[in-house]
């Protein structure tokens, strides 16, 4: 049988009807989870264009650089780094 210290334990440990309600209103709906979702994909697609854009341009400073050593080499010229 359940004495008053025993009752008054599980009154600490169990939640009441307010706190309940109170933490499913704070629960995120579907519509936030729609809407964080929408950021990461847009996110995500602006990461991917930067990063072809990033390929794109190290592609062209290696040409870049490939036309200086032969331009430097025609001239006789030694390039440092």
């Amino acid at each position: 049988m359940l004495d008053n210290q025993d009752i008054q334990k599980l009154v600490e440990v169990f939640a009441t009807k307010e706190e309940m309600k109170e933490m499913i209103a704070n629960l995120a709906t579907k519509e936030d989870f729609s809407d964080l979702q929408g950021a990461v994909d847009s996110f995500a697609k602006k990461t991917s264009v930067q990063s072809q854009e990033d390929v794109m341009l190290s592609h062209k400073v290696d040409r870049h650089e490939k036309w200086f050593q032969q331009v430097a080499q025609k001239i006789d010229i030694k390039l440092e780094y």
